[in-house]
């Protein structure tokens, strides 16, 4: 099976981790510190705070951001449930704003649209690595007042051309509050688990460390009168990232340049094969933006979309091509129908995306004979699903 997505380790990362292990420390160390200053300046921002995942990441982000029981935050229905969920776990409500059906990012013109009165900050997500049109969301948020939050998750290494030509790195936290990463092992770089939040601001910072480690506080010094006082301050939770993870991430981090490279020359392979064909992949200006392809999406032309992908999906699986389908829309799981009412017909730049996507294998393990062997089948499956319909 070639599956959509897979971790690259080698033996140095593995003994990276084991001195690690074998040191004094295996949470709580340096090696914390060191991964987040790593990754913080490939970004450009000027502070990072490691989590345990990407979803404790995206909970800490709206905690610090202050978001709470009766506040909304509007983001984007096409992504996983963490996004929308992070706000759920504050006790607020995710509003969302339909997507771009050609880039697959939330609209900016409809995040606009759906801010109200009670709305708290604005979740965009750069959908498999593409990011967003950050400078009209910041400027609405600079409009109405609000925190910007990316969920970045997909997208480290990824970066975006400004109105004025400057380029900026997704994380840079340049058009933002936060911007928040994942180390899942399907990510650019893995930690196993983990996640980060990079920041420009000391108060979310600040914010950010106590909520990982219960909301606690420590004293001032030895010359605070209870110099061994901890107190809890704010609700948080055990969000806490080891350093042997960390270790895993620094090394990492040396192969990150690396890995984009090798996921770029796959996509483009993808790119020039497709061209013309059934199947449509996000589209993007590369003048103005720099795609880090955590994986990638194609939506199947057809006059019966859903059938047929089900069929190809089930035949590519049978023949040992991993695709998957990124990702059901939030407002449709069961959870949030039946907790917030939202139906079918909803968002339909959305849904129609889900009818027909299909996402094919992409990382940077993957070989030359893999892409040979996924573009093949797809051509030789799509044949058949099609009645000897052509290719091209």
């Amino acid at each position: 099976m070639i599956p959509y997505g897979l971790h690259w380790l080698d033996e140095e990362d593995i003994a990276r981790v084991t001195r690690a292990l074998r040191s004094a420390w295996i949470t709580q160390g340096p090696l914390i510190e060191e991964f987040e200053q790593k990754v913080a300046r490939r970004c450009g921002a000027r502070f990072a705070v490691a989590f345990s995942s990407g979803t404790t990441a995206l909970h800490a982000a709206c905690s610090a951001a202050g978001i709470g029981p009766g506040d909304e935050v509007v983001t984007t229905p096409m992504t996983f449930v963490a996004t929308a969920n992070a706000v759920l776990y504050q006790g607020a409500r995710p509003v969302f704003a339909d997507i771009n059906p050609e880039t697959l990012n939330v609209d900016p013109e409809r995040m606009a649209r759906a801010v109200t009165s009670r709305t708290k900050a604005l979740l965009p997500i750069h959908f498999g690595g593409l990011p967003c049109d950050m400078e009209r969301i910041a400027r609405t948020a600079r409009k109405s007042g609000l925190a910007v939050i990316e969920d970045a998750c997909h997208a480290l290494g990824a970066e975006w051309r400004t109105s004025g030509g400057q380029w900026e790195k997704v994380g840079s936290c340049s058009h933002s509050d936060m911007a928040v990463f994942s180390f899942h092992p399907v990510k650019h770089i893995t930690t196993g688990e983990g996640g980060m939040v990079l920041t420009h601001r000391v108060d979310l910072r600040d914010r950010l460390r106590a909520f990982r480690h219960h909301g606690i506080s420590k004293a001032a010094g030895k010359e605070d009168p209870e110099p061994w006082r901890s107190e809890m301050q704010i609700l948080g939770c055990n969000g806490r990232i080891t350093d042997f993870q960390c270790a895993l991430g620094l090394n990492q981090m040396e192969k990150l340049e690396g890995f984009l490279a090798r996921r770029r020359a796959i996509a483009l392979r993808y790119g020039r094969e497709l061209e013309g064909s059934c199947l449509i992949p996000q589209r993007f200006d590369d003048a103005q933006v720099r795609h880090a392809w955590h994986f990638y999406v194609v939506q199947l032309q057809s006059d019966r979309p859903e059938q047929d992908r089900r069929e190809l999906y089930l035949a590519l699986r049978a023949a040992g091509i991993g695709v998957y389908v990124h990702y059901l829309p939030v407002h449709l799981h069961s959870y949030y129908q039946k907790s917030f009412g939202y139906r079918p017909g909803d968002f339909p730049a959305a849904e129609a995306y889900y009818q027909r996507a299909l996402t094919l294998p992409l990382y940077p393990k993957m070989s030359d004979e893999d892409v040979d062997r996924t573009l093949e089948r797809v051509q030789t499956e799509w044949g058949a699903i099609s009645r000897g319909a052509a290719w091209k």
